[in-house]
């Protein structure tokens, strides 16, 4: 568990940053995701989110941020613009490991995300979530989203797609 006392912070990532980003994506995703799925889809999902960050950071994809307690890295969010939703950023990742589980990081972060969205011109931001996720579903309805009505399934490898819900959080009207 984190130190309570300990100082909240977030920043944009680095090239530097990618083990840092991989080991609180894979730590969240286990222990929130895993258990939907067979062990050996699991175990390859846990793999694959450890060592993705390192080219996607290398190569400036999208807008990677990390929040900390302290000095340590429990928080991360992955972020561009809407392929699907003109005018609009999507949240690709939000993912917080477990040691930063009601530390405060998870809103620190969405703060940060929130305001470099919005200074790189963004002040709308959707995102999908699972359905059947209560503890995400939860933190993004604190955070001010709310559920657009869309519905999508996504198959993680295993050949069973999951129900989606979206969120969104208008700031600005797009008309």
């Amino acid at each position: 568990m984190t130190d309570p006392s300990a100082d909240i912070s977030a920043r944009p990532a680095t090239s530097a940053d990618g083990a840092a980003v991989g080991e609180v994506h894979a730590a969240s995703w286990g222990a929130a995701y895993a258990p939907l799925f067979t062990e050996d889809v699991a175990e390859e999902g846990i793999a694959s989110r450890l060592t993705r960050w390192h080219a996607r950071l290398a190569a400036g994809q999208g807008l990677v941020m990390l929040g900390f307690v302290g000095e340590r890295p429990l928080a991360m969010s992955w972020s561009e613009a809407s392929e699907g939703r003109a005018g609009f950023a999507e949240i690709h990742s939000f993912y917080t490991h477990p040691d930063g589980w009601g530390s405060g990081v998870s809103v620190a972060l969405m703060d940060a995300t929130l305001q470099q969205l919005s200074a790189d011109g963004y002040d709308n931001v959707h995102l999908w979530t699972l359905r059947d996720t209560p503890q995400s579903r939860r933190f993004y309805t604190k955070c001010g989203f709310t559920e657009t009505g869309a519905t999508q399934t996504r198959d993680f490898g295993d050949g069973n797609p999951l129900p989606q819900v979206e969120y969104e959080l208008v700031t600005k009207s797009s008309a």
